[in-house]
């Protein structure tokens, strides 16, 4: 039995009043959005509503003890104009892995999937057409307790509302590795995308950024010796025509995007290697032309590429792919499956 979800729908859209042609990734928000609420160990009040702003107060438990949560996927079209989600389900297995380590409910899958659904159903007028655009969607929980006792709250609201938007990294990213500060450690939150997580992270990236890079590529926290993450994505190196990555652990980010690009790789009986990639490793590589590329892979971004590593005071150059290179062929492959171009063999889309 499907969960019952109350509907009230915007008695004046904005969707005419967006330039599709220039938007700007997070800026713009659709017309509704789903909540539900956890109280009394049950989800109840499941309604989709206008989008408007929220009523807190001072006292709400998430604002003092970080109890945040939140995932990101994305809609499209297909040349047909028929709406698609991209992995739902995968999705909402990571939420629900945060909310466990973060001492926060569950989801139930019906509750969730209908929720999304019927949430883009109503506003897939406000997924973008144009190649490499899409809808991004943006669920969210938080421990709303009026209580500043340092406990778990007993409370929560959950949400999910979207945002068009287009590629969000326009250019390649000149990047610098990390060597005095950390995302994450053993024990930690790092594998979750817990709010604190990305918080933690403005600082060192802001320094970053004022020595003219666009993001940080984060390394372990005890010796800063292996590659992690790049800012918010996963990374993938090109060497010697081998895919390499690092292998996922509680430090590092269970990306989607990045176990849709390693499953078409084996597909394509392309080499793969997921393990521990040392920093020297990758310079080494540079430095001797066997490095063909690198590049961020995570939902927002898709593939990012990489054009310039910087390391100990020094920046390094590397190839960015073109249009015969695994980045490219990967992203017009994740395209086709994504616009119905090509069979989704995997079961990855919804249909809406």
């Amino acid at each position: 039995m499907k969960p019952s979800i109350l509907i009230e729908k915007t008695t004046q859209s904005r969707l005419g009043t967006v330039d599709f042609s220039a938007i700007k990734f997070g800026k713009i928000c659709a017309d509704h959005f789903f909540s539900a609420d956890f109280q009394n160990g049950k989800w109840e009040n499941l309604q989709i509503s206008p989008y408007k702003n929220l009523s807190l107060s001072p006292a709400t438990s998430a604002l003092h003890y970080g109890q945040s949560i939140f995932e990101g996927m994305k809609a499209y079209r297909n040349e047909h104009h028929d709406a698609f989600i991209f992995r739902p389900y995968d999705h909402l297995q990571r939420f629900n892995r945060s909310a466990k380590r973060m001492c926060m409910p569950e989801i139930p899958a019906d509750v969730f999937i209908q929720g999304l659904t019927e949430l883009i159903r109503i506003d897939q007028s406000w997924i973008p057409t144009k190649l490499g655009d899409s809808l991004y969607i943006r669920p969210f929980m938080f421990g709303t307790d009026e209580f500043l006792g340092a406990r778990p709250s007993e409370s929560y609201k959950f949400i999910i509302f979207t945002s068009p938007a287009n590629p969000y990294y326009l250019q390649p990213m000149n990047i610098k590795i990390e060597t005095q500060y950390a995302r994450a450690t053993e024990g930690g939150t790092g594998f979750t995308k817990c709010a604190g997580n990305y918080g933690a992270a403005f600082y060192p990236t802001a320094l970053a950024m004022q020595e003219g890079y666009h993001q940080i590529l984060w390394t372990d926290s005890h010796e800063h010796l292996y590659v992690e993450e790049a800012g918010t994505m996963n990374i993938i190196f090109v060497i010697d025509d081998i895919l390499i990555t690092p292998a996922l652990s509680e430090t590092i980010l269970q990306g989607i995007t990045r176990d849709s690009i390693l499953t078409l790789a084996k597909e394509w009986k392309l080499p793969i290697e997921e393990r521990k990639v040392k920093i020297s490793e990758v310079i080494k590589a540079i430095t001797e032309n066997r490095l063909q590329e690198a590049f961020g892979v995570g939902t927002a971004a898709t593939i990012a590429p990489i054009g310039m590593i910087g390391y100990k005071n020094e920046n390094y150059t590397i190839p960015v792919g073109n249009i015969s290179s695994f980045s490219q062929k990967i992203l017009a492959a994740l395209e086709n499956i994504r616009r119905g171009k090509e069979q989704d063999k995997f079961n990855w889309l919804i249909k809406i």
